[in-house]
């Protein structure tokens, strides 16, 4: 039998009645259909789990009503183990889910249908602590959902097609799209009917921005449900998070606001640099778990040497990878950001006092969809000779370049925080975490973008930064790398293992609460205190390293 006919037995089969479950429990016995839909960690775990819950939950004091909602396998299981850590503590959870092992390619129902059995039956063994409910299987009364809400679907699946396809440009005709259209409309209609019949307490979503994950949240918060959305950076034993807000925006108002003018220690200060210095040799530091880049510096005056680079200042443009979330819906005045490189280069064309170096994102190497070269190239196949571009896969080291650069010119990525800790005058183009903080250039319109190019470039070394500026960079460069993301027990990443290293009884114990609890007490809605947040980090640290 072909894999054509047995896609259509799958489909006629999908549509009759308890064919799927049957079968599951017929030839599955208990096992994943596919490995990319695999709760085998999960499944393992959780009589140990449920053991360790259930005895801290004797003598827990009762909490809050907690619903968590996951997608695809690994934030399923992440999602659940998290769900049984707070039923420990006494709250009263319910693990909601959609058993989808892709969010960018079809899958038949008959598929679905056994996935979604196979994923009820993993949790189940939970059921004594924790609630679960398949967001795919709930029935749901048909009516009209919000034209708002319709609105926050669309939203959401523009985010999908480009984080998908890598592209700013979304064709809403495209396959992808229909897709993604489909799934977030189901998922929408689902938490529409659950919480608005349930409302708990809070609202827990990983990302919180693209997928049903970003539709659910949205719901959640349009409901004026509390809501808290959380990620995973670089960093080991560590969360970001969000109350009320997308993580992916990385919002550091009330840090800064708790923090800012507060000086650095040594300590601090040398902890900071010593990361710093990782990054320009291309190494791992502490429990970052990523090199920065693919070479060693090599220094300043070697990368102008090697670039052909002469003594007119050097401006510095480093861009981001398309479809990140970091970088969706972070327009500030250009459509995208593939607008703002292609009119920025167009504008150095015509001055060729100052030489343009372009730094594509080394992380390009990895991704599939439109590269900032093309963009480039598109706008200008053959660039003037003050105008340098490095593709991805270069052998440059983005610090050399910040050594000997008078400008920096960025979208959202941390290099413009960097060249600012260098005393450089950076113009932030898209909304970064870090735009507006008193140490960057923040244009908000193509007028105003386009004035204060003309008077930088006029006077460059005029605009370098003053040394209460620099300090201003370093001391939120501290807060954000160091203290914005939380301590917590497991990465999405080697998350089982781990909970080998730290399992719940550990985690929930005296000390590792005194390590963990605050962290879990935000993730349930207990407002962040910044200015609390920093007495430990000293002891935090040291347990992190």
């Amino acid at each position: 039998m072909t894999a054509a006919s047995r896609e259509v037995i799958k489909k006629l089969l999908g549509q009759i009645p308890f064919t799927a479950e049957l079968y599951w429990l017929a030839r599955q016995r208990g096992k994943p259909i596919t490995s990319r839909f695999s709760l085998k960690h999960l499944q393992a775990a959780m009589p140990e789990l449920v053991n360790k819950a259930t005895i801290l939950h004797q003598s827990a004091t009762p909490g809050k009503n907690v619903l968590l909602f996951a997608t695809l396998h690994y934030w399923i299981e992440h999602v659940a183990l998290l769900g049984m850590t707070l039923a420990a503590q006494g709250h009263k959870v319910t693990l909601a889910y959609l058993p989808y092992a892709e969010w960018q390619k079809p899958i038949n129902l008959f598929d679905l249908r056994r996935q979604n059995v196979y994923a009820q039956r993993v949790l189940s063994q939970a059921a004594s602590l924790m609630d679960s409910v398949s967001f795919f299987s709930l029935k749901t009364p048909y009516k009209p959902l919000p034209e708002v809400v319709n609105a926050m679907i669309r939203q959401v699946t523009d985010y999908d097609t480009q984080y998908t396809l890598q592209r700013e440009d979304v064709d809403q005709n495209s396959e992808i799209y229909h897709l993604r259209l489909e799934r977030n409309t189901e998922a929408a209609r689902a938490a529409w009917f659950w919480l608005g019949n349930h409302r708990p307490d809070v609202v827990i979503v990983p990302n919180g921005t693209i997928q049903e994950l970003g539709v659910v949240y949205r719901i959640a918060r349009f409901l004026n449900i509390p809501t808290v959305t959380y990620e995973f950076g670089d960093q080991r034993q560590r969360i970001w998070l969000a109350q009320n807000a997308e993580i992916m925006r990385q919002e550091t108002d009330g840090l800064w606001k708790a923090r800012q003018g507060t000086p650095l220690t040594e300590a601090e200060l040398e902890r900071l640099r010593s990361l710093f210095v990782a990054r320009q040799r291309a190494s791992i530091w502490e429990n970052f778990a990523r090199r920065w880049q693919g070479v060693p510096a090599q220094g300043g005056e070697k990368a102008r040497a090697a670039l052909g680079l002469d003594e007119r200042p050097m401006v510095l443009l480093a861009t981001n990878v398309l479809g990140d979330s970091l970088t969706l819906g972070r327009q500030v005045f250009s459509k995208t950001m593939s607008e703002w490189i292609a009119r920025t280069v167009q504008y150095f064309s015509e001055i060729s006092g100052v030489q343009l170096v372009i730094r594509v994102h080394p992380g390009e190497v990895l991704t599939h969809g439109l590269s900032m070269v093309d963009v480039v190239r598109d706008v200008m196949p053959k660039l003037p000779e003050h105008i340098r571009l490095i593709r991805p896969e270069d052998p440059v080291n983005t610090y050399d370049l910040i050594e000997v650069a008078d400008l920096g010119l960025v979208y959202t990525t941390t290099v413009g925080l960097e060249m600012a800790m260098n005393g450089i005058p950076v113009v932030v183009t898209g909304q970064t975490h870090y735009r507006g903080r008193g140490f960057t250039f923040d244009p908000d319109s193509w007028v105003a973008y386009y004035k204060l190019l003309g008077q930088m470039l006029e006077k460059p070394k005029a605009y370098r930064l003053s040394p209460e500026k620099v300090e201003l960079a370093w001391q939120y460069a501290y807060r954000f790398f160091f203290e914005f993301p939380r301590p917590f027990p497991w990465h999405l990443v080697r998350m089982w293992e781990d909970y080998a290293m730290r399992p719940l009884d550990v985690v929930l114990s005296p000390e590792g609460l005194n390590l963990y609890g605050d962290t879990f007490r935000y993730l349930v809605g207990e407002p962040l205190d910044w200015k609390q947040i920093a007495t430990h980090e000293v002891q935090i640290s040291g347990a992190g390293k």
